[in-house]
């Protein structure tokens, strides 16, 4: 299987020049989907931190790019919606997050608030000894002792040190809560969940939310969201403003 795609089919997210080289690098199979960014795409296209390929396996190799507390050495690894990436040599840390044309943009955010991720739980499963783990949206997966946590809530994990998967807030997916949509026409939005219509069969559940700024109501698929709050939007804790 190749490791490349050409420039011209690569996903619209990824903000790269179709026309200045024929090809591209692929995403790997990891935690995200094959639309997710590459390292090496973000590294060298989107934030010109590197000038080549060479260069980009090099700032790999000395494990200078820690993604989500983990130092990343794989060029293609998918990075995607509210991945922490952090560069402690030069003091930058980012948020990875979509806008309202759905391409991926990087939120610079401090020291601090590169320690903790929000994270989507995507389903549970009970694992042996009767224990309950929640298998989150990015690839990572942990073991709780509360059953208040359901799928398509989102958490907060610690990423450092002795509070490295240790759960610091929850933001239940309900009505009331405040999400952002992360794919669709209302990529980029932020409302306030007003109904969840479950529909039988294999259809897309639809949840309808109010624009916290204009108060336009408008409705998305389940997929699309991302809880972000509770009673008050944790915009400006998330970098959603940008």
């Amino acid at each position: 299987m190749s490791n490349h795609m050409k420039r011209l089919t690569s996903p619209t997210g990824w903000r790269i020049a179709k026309k200045e080289n024929k090809f591209v690098i692929k995403t790997a199979p990891g935690p995200h989907n094959r639309n997710s960014m590459p390292m090496a795409v973000w590294l060298r296209d989107h934030m010109g931190l590197a000038l080549n390929m060479k260069e980009v396996k090099k700032i790999l190799k000395e494990r200078s790019v820690i993604l989500n507390g983990v130092p990343c050495t794989d060029p293609k690894l998918g990075i995607g919606v509210f991945d922490i990436i952090s560069i402690p040599k030069v003091d930058k840390y980012y948020r990875i997050l979509r806008d309202k044309k759905g391409d991926y943009v990087s939120i610079p955010i401090s020291a601090d608030d590169a320690k903790t991720r929000l994270c989507k739980v995507e389903n549970k499963t009970i694992v042996k000894g009767g224990k309950i783990q929640l298998n989150l949206r990015y690839g990572a997966n942990l073991i709780v002792d509360s059953q208040d946590y359901k799928p398509k809530d989102s958490i907060v994990i610690g990423l450092e040190g002795d509070n490295r998967f240790k759960v610091t807030d929850h933001y239940p997916f309900a009505e009331g809560s405040v999400a952002i949509i992360i794919g669709g026409s209302h990529s980029g939005k932020i409302g306030r969940i007003s109904k969840i219509d479950t529909i039988p069969g294999s259809i897309s559940n639809r949840v309808y939310l109010k624009d916290e700024k204009s108060g336009e109501d408008f409705d998305t698929i389940e997929e699309y969201i991302f809880v972000i709050g509770t009673t008050e939007p944790a915009v400006k804790e998330w970098g959603i403003e940008a």
